[in-house]
């Protein structure tokens, strides 16, 4: 375990992003993407089932403009509140451009094969299909990000393995922009979207919304792709 510092392109100063290592090395990197609760436990623990797969977890403070440091949970109304506050001041544009200066250091990290992908959840769902369209990933791996329907415009700039999975009792994202996002994406030569019976926030660990069964299904999706697209 450790955390590394990162400079950010803007001149606007530099964030911490939290690392795990696999035991076998070189390895592939993966950059996981923040929920709106920050780098807490249930994304330390994602970190913690990257690296058990064999891949360099980095998981970077995407809130560090607004707040650094922030790790709460889905435990309670008050955290719950405080997260949707961090969602409304967020920069997405902003956070695009720390995962890309966090993707390119993710490739020259020590022990890396230098090649490098992204996995994200809720809000980094969403990121992560931006990323899709937006950097040189590998691969990206989005769960259950919401709004997805106003990216369709963009899939054009998919070149690389896009694994998208989508919740279809999730009450963030109306039916109408799921099925949207399903209809769009079929049959696109690097996008692969699942749907599965489970409400938001099925594989987040631990979480109030958790469904084994889905997010095992979508996890071994998930594990396969990033073998294939990382080494």
């Amino acid at each position: 375990m450790a955390s590394i510092t990162i400079q950010a392109t803007d001149g606007g100063g530099s964030f911490q992003a939290f690392m795990l290592e696999p035991k076998t090395k070189p390895a592939g990197a993966v950059v996981v993407i923040q929920e709106i609760f920050g780098v807490n436990q249930a994304m330390r623990d994602t970190c913690a089932w990257i690296a058990d797969m064999g891949f360099i977890a980095i998981c970077p403070d995407l809130f560090w403009r607004i707040e650094p440091g922030i790790d709460i949970t889905d435990k309670s109304e008050a955290e719950w509140k405080r997260a949707f506050e961090l969602f409304g001041k967020f920069d997405k544009d902003k956070g695009i451009e720390d995962l890309k200066v966090t993707l390119a250091a993710a490739r020259t990290l020590p022990g890396g094969n230098g090649r490098a992908g992204t996995i994200g959840y809720c809000l980094g769902g969403l990121l992560a299909f931006m990323m899709a369209e937006q950097s040189n990933g590998d691969i990206n791996i989005s769960y259950y990000g919401v709004g997805l329907d106003g990216l369709l415009g963009g899939l054009a700039k998919v070149t690389k393995p896009l694994l998208v999975h989508i919740a279809d009792l999730d009450e963030y994202f109306p039916a109408e922009g799921r099925t949207k996002v399903a209809a769009a994406t079929k049959g696109h030569p690097h996008i692969s979207c699942h749907n599965y019976s489970a409400d938001h926030a099925f594989a987040r660990i631990n979480g109030v919304h958790w469904d084994g069964r889905s997010a095992t299904i979508a996890n071994g999706r998930s594990a396969e792709a990033l073998a294939k697209a990382l080494g």
